[in-house]
């Protein structure tokens, strides 16, 4: 039995059965209804705080000689009406992916049986919980290592579509560069909300992204006129809490079959990325990523699992990309 380490999550809920749920934004003390979808009886309340309950980015690593660990699942579809794998590396390479269905399994990985780092990554897509983690052997937790990066953003960052959890475009960066990731992408749910401006504020970082705009023009969160001052004021809560962290802002990248065409509150893409910049802007300080530069128009038709959303290759390179585009200054 190995005592887990994890990280990527606010708060850690355990159930009176034992099962785990790692929360990216901390529940307590919020009215789960201030976010829920009004008006609209077909599409189901608490979307954001589902989102926030899926370990996006949730990983744990240990140092251990063991032949074998293994770990229980419990899972559902949700919202989501998919699961995505546990990833397990070893010493940084991926060494076993499982799939995992609906309802409690358990998962059991065979281990070189000598002295390696294993990385296990929960599943980025689904509703999840965990318990019982045993090594076959003595297994000592890890610490995460590494500068803090913490990135906001909606589906295309929490990268439902990825081949597993390790693989997300946030994942692969963050690997690449040794950083320690904490991911805020929540699917649908980039909206620009109050818990997480504070919470990015409030967590110690040393780079911040913020990919901003897709759901807000998806979902016609806000009009030309409210939506510069939004930006502005969500930067502003965010640097309240870093007033030396690099911040940088990411516009919508390219999506096709969408570009050119208003949503319900007469705003196109390219209308949406120049309110981002706008509000961005007001912080001198803020660097910006126009979106439609990380992948092509031909890349996009190439890559795209639909309109919007890049497969598991768009995710790589997406990853690719901005790992060249998001540093640390020395």
């Amino acid at each position: 039995m190995s005592e887990a380490l994890w990280t990527g999550f606010q708060h850690q809920e355990v159930d009176a059965d034992g099962w785990t749920t790692f929360w990216r934004l901390d529940p307590r003390g919020h009215d789960f209804g201030l976010t829920d979808w009004t008006g609209s009886p077909d599409r189901p309340g608490h979307r954001l705080w589902e989102r926030a309950a899926t370990p996006a980015g949730v990983r744990g690593a240990w140092r251990t000689s063991a032949s074998s660990v293994g770990l229980e699942i419990r899972a559902t579809h949700g919202i989501a009406k998919a699961i995505a794998p546990v990833d397990v590396l070893v010493d940084g390479e991926l060494h076993a992916r499982c799939a995992v269905g609906e309802g409690e399994q358990r998962l059991t990985v065979e281990l070189p049986g000598r002295s390696v780092e294993v990385e296990i990554w929960l599943p980025q897509l689904g509703v999840i919980a965990s318990r019982g983690l045993t090594f076959d052997g003595d297994a000592e937790p890890l610490a995460p290592t590494g500068p803090r990066w913490v990135t906001y953003g909606s589906s295309i960052t929490q990268c439902g579509g990825a081949y597993g959890p390790s693989e997300t475009w946030p994942a692969l960066v963050a690997r690449q560069h040794g950083w320690n990731c904490f991911s805020l992408g929540f699917a649908g749910e980039c909206h620009l909300d109050p818990v997480a401006a504070h919470t990015i504020r409030d967590l110690p970082a040393r780079l911040i992204s913020l990919c901003l705009g897709v759901n807000i023009y998806g979902g016609e969160t806000f009009s030309g006129r409210t939506l510069p001052g939004q930006i502005e004021a969500f930067i502003a809560t965010v640097r309240a809490g870093h007033p030396k962290t690099p911040i940088v802002v990411i516009t919508p990248l390219v999506a096709p079959n969408r570009e050119g065409k208003p949503n319900a509150v007469g705003l196109t893409l390219d209308d949406v990325r120049d309110c981002v910049e706008l509000g961005a802007r007001r912080d001198p300080d803020i660097q910006l990523i126009d979106g439609r530069t990380v992948l092509s128009v031909d890349e996009a038709r190439a890559l795209y699992a639909d309109d919007v959303h890049p497969g598991p290759d768009g995710y790589r390179l997406i990853g690719e990309r901005l790992g060249g585009l998001l540093t640390l200054p020395a």
